[in-house]
């Protein structure tokens, strides 16, 4: 692994893939309290324009919740661990399918919450999450009993990230939701590029290492990213360079 941050190489062009939470901005005691850095949206739009769109944000956020940390920009997004997808074109895309099968599951939870109010549940809609941050003891308790009442939800898995354990549909992923925007323009026949901090990216680094990209993982932890940067303030200045990189060093496609 290296702690050097990669360029594009000369006549190479780039697919960037983006998480949102422990990547672009540092995590916080809850999910609506995270702050934005200054300049972060500046950068991301010069992003979009050096790469031709061909961009997106890979968060388990629903799309809409990126907005408005994001705003007034718009980019594509696969939110939800591609439960939902905004293209390059602006058209947003939802799997509407099984979300009544969460009906239990979501009572269950609510109880659990009602007991200890340090725990915090986000509905989704077609996943749910519980996140402990609050209540960091308690995280295997947490995680063996999701295990326990999603092992009887037809077609649903669990999926653990730092300090939340989310039930979600089993064909989903961020990897899945870059492979798919792989297949489309402005990102087919690009090498693509996926940063993300957490256990939940690593299916996403799978999937772009198998397709020749490159990896980052940001912050401590096991990972099988090729590259890490130790913080996100290390990440985000990278990150503020890479659009003079990709006009010097890159090509656009054609």
């Amino acid at each position: 692994m290296s702690f050097r941050l990669p360029r594009p190489g000369r006549g190479e062009a780039w697919s960037l893939f983006l998480d949102f939470d422990g990547t672009l901005t540092d995590l916080a005691a809850t999910p609506d309290s995270v702050l934005v850095s200054p300049g972060l949206r500046t950068t991301l739009a010069a992003l979009f324009q050096a790469l031709d769109g061909a961009m997106a944000v890979i968060s388990g956020r629903p799309i809409a919740e990126l907005d408005g940390f994001l705003g007034p920009l718009r980019l594509p997004a696969a939110g939800m661990h591609g439960l939902e997808w905004r293209l390059a074109d602006g058209r947003v895309l939802r799997r509407r399918d099984g979300g009544q099968v969460l009906e239990r599951l979501r009572g269950k939870l609510s109880e659990l919450a009602e007991a200890d109010r340090r725990l915090l549940i986000e509905d989704k809609g077609l996943a749910v999450a519980l996140h402990y941050r609050g209540a960091p003891e308690r995280e295997a308790e947490l995680r063996a009993r999701m295990e326990e009442l999603v092992a009887g939800l037809d077609g649903y898995r669990v999926l653990c990230g730092k300090m939340v354990v989310e039930a979600m549909p089993a064909k989903t992923g961020k990897g899945q939701a870059i492979e798919a925007y792989m297949r489309q323009r402005p990102y087919r026949g690009r090498r693509p590029v996926f940063a993300g901090d957490d256990v939940t990216d690593e299916d996403g680094f799978a999937v772009v290492t198998r397709l020749g990209g490159i990896t980052i993982k940001v912050g401590d932890g096991p990972t099988s990213a090729s590259h890490r940067a130790s913080t996100v303030s290390a990440f985000l200045a990278w990150l503020h360079d890479l659009p003079r990189s990709l006009r010097v060093d890159g090509a656009k496609d054609d």
